[in-house]
């Protein structure tokens, strides 16, 4: 089935005549030269389809390497016609023939297919195919694909690409595909350079941090060692090159370290938004909500209902791709929310100042929402797509930075910020702090404490609600989605101090960067233990964690 689709694509393309490019005729011209040459000419020819800037010329080769090209010969002492064999679309069909140079269809019943022979290339002529389409690279528009073509091709050390990369620099502009050319030039220096283009190659590579030629600079070294280099070093051309590799390990060292700090920025961003909401829960009010994880997942299965919405909607537009996530936001925090203030209502009420009861009934609401969503949404995981700006990166000094990532973390500042704002300078906020200090003295200030309560915790949900939305781009969506994060939130709000938000923000972050330096050394089981046990002692040593709480209702 992939190779009949292959071949609809190629008659697709020999099909579009009127839209050919000059690049393309040049191309059909010089392959059907190609087809019809023998011997070096031959391999010539292909050589220099790479300069034809022509997307036609993967496909041609392909088509050629599989036996697809056909010779039509001619009547007298004209030059045979070269045709290429699309393959039927059903079995048993006749496959369809049309010519390479203008891409016309043959009309059926003018030529007998049993007399076409099939158009062989060299062994030497194949063997040029891949360097042909490499070397195309070098020749597109765009120029990140041409600097990423050079590099690539520097970094294949072939001794016959090397003059073309070198010629090539000097007809480029762009100086971001010159750098990546001087790159590619210098790595094949080291393998196939004067011993003075090798020391430049080396001191090249060192100043521009190269971590594409490191393999080469070690490779150097070990034949320098075992006496396999084509050119002897001194004692100071071989110091010179062993400070280029330690150099070059030293950035690579850096940009692991900066690279790690981001990945456990991101987990972190991940870890505070999922706790924050529990930090209100249990450290303001002190209710420990065991249903606080299916708070989570009912907001990634309601980013998933905004997701089918938006679909049967707008018919799985790129519309409704690009835009559901953003209706997702605010109807994940306004159900989990909406589902926190039921809970509150129906349960918490009635269990204030009591934690065992509130967390074993919790921890029975929590059994009653998973198998909930099981019913719904059945017992598989469901999928949530990512809108295409999630799914970029950016990189900066060899750095990968993630657009997802980048959105959870400014998502969790924005969300710290609105939370502090709430609490610390608003009139509500002020109501949640007396509540929470002191019910007696609140109420007696006229204060409404059901009311705060139930609105406190509905928040603190919707905050949990939001951390669905986020996970449901990291991972699928299933029943128990919520547990895997319920003990880490715990963990946060414990460590940070119960009730604390800036301490909250600090040991979310510091749990995320720890968890993810130690996974790489020690493995992602083991270095969650170290995690875990690195908590345990800290605790141990500052029973209140970062930040203790003083007020009145934990008393």
């Amino acid at each position: 089935m992939l190779f009949r689709f292959h071949n609809l694509i190629i008659s697709a393309l020999f099909l579009l005549v009127s839209q050919l490019s000059a690049d393309d005729t040049q191309a059909r011209e010089i392959f059907v030269e190609a087809i019809l040459a023998e011997g070096s000419e031959q391999t010539a020819l292909v050589e220099s389809l790479s300069t034809t800037a022509s997307t036609l010329v993967p496909d041609f080769l392909e088509a050629w390497k599989r036996g697809d090209i056909f010779l039509l010969e001619a009547d007298g002492s004209a030059a045979p016609t070269p045709l290429l064999e699309v393959e039927p679309e059903q079995e048993g069909g006749t496959p369809t023939y049309f010519r390479v140079i203008d891409g016309e269809e043959m009309a059926a019943g003018s030529f007998d297919p049993a007399a076409l022979e099939m158009a062989r290339p060299s062994r030497k002529t194949r063997r040029v195919f891949t360097m042909t389409i490499d070397l195309l690279a070098l020749s597109t528009p765009n120029v990140q694909e041409r600097a990423d073509a050079a590099l690539k091709l520097g970094l294949k050390r072939d001794d016959d690409i090397l003059p073309k990369l070198i010629l090539l620099r000097e007809t480029e502009t762009e100086p971001s595909v010159i750098e990546a050319l001087n790159e590619g030039i210098a790595v094949s220096m080291l393998s196939h350079g004067t011993k003075e283009g090798q020391m430049d190659a080396i001191q090249l590579l060192r100043d521009e941090n190269s971590i594409a030629g490191l393999d080469a600079l070690k490779n150097l070294r070990h034949d320098l060692n075992d006496g396999l280099a084509t050119h002897p070093f001194s004692e100071e051309e071989l110091a010179k090159l062993t400070a280029s590799i330690a150099s070059i390990e030293s950035y690579i060292s850096w940009t692991d370290f900066v690279g790690t700090c981001f990945r456990g920025l991101s987990l972190g961003a991940v870890l505070l938004i999922v706790a924050l909401g529990l930090a209100i829960t249990f450290g303001l009010m002190g209710v420990i909500n065991m249903a606080h994880g299916e708070m989570i997942a009912v907001g990634a299965y309601s980013a998933y209902i905004s997701q089918t919405v938006f679909y049967s909607l707008f018919s799985e537009s790129t519309f409704a791709l690009e835009t559901y996530f953003l209706f997702a936001i605010p109807f994940s925090f306004l159900t989990a929310a909406l589902c926190g203030f039921i809970l509150e209502r129906t349960v918490i009420q009635f269990l204030y100042k009591r934690p065992l009861e509130s967390l074993l009934a919790t921890w029975g609401v929590s059994l009653i929402l998973q198998q909930g969503f099981r019913l719904i949404f059945g017992a598989a995981n469901r999928q949530v797509r990512s809108p295409s700006w999630l799914l970029g990166n950016v990189e900066i000094f060899d750095i990968t930075f993630g657009f997802n990532r980048i959105f959870v973390i400014g998502f969790a500042i924005l969300i710290v910020f609105g939370t502090w704002f709430l609490m610390a300078k608003t009139p509500m906020g002020l109501s949640i702090r007396a509540v929470m200090q002191d019910p007696q003295m609140a109420a007696a200030m006229g204060i409404r404490i059901n009311r705060v309560r139930m609105m406190t915790f509905a928040f603190g949900s919707g905050l949990a609600g939001l951390a669905g939305v986020f996970l449901s781009q990291i991972g699928s969506v299933g029943s128990n989605l919520g547990q895997s994060y319920i003990v880490d939130s715990f963990m946060v709000v414990v460590a940070g101090g119960v009730g604390n938000i800036v301490g909250t923000v600090i040991s979310a972050l510091g749990i995320g960067v720890t968890d993810q330096a130690l996974q790489p050394l020690l493995g992602p089981v083991m270095g969650r233990i170290c995690v875990l046990v690195a908590i345990i002692l800290f605790l141990q040593w500052k029973p209140g964690g970062l930040f203790p709480s003083k007020s009145r209702s934990l008393d």
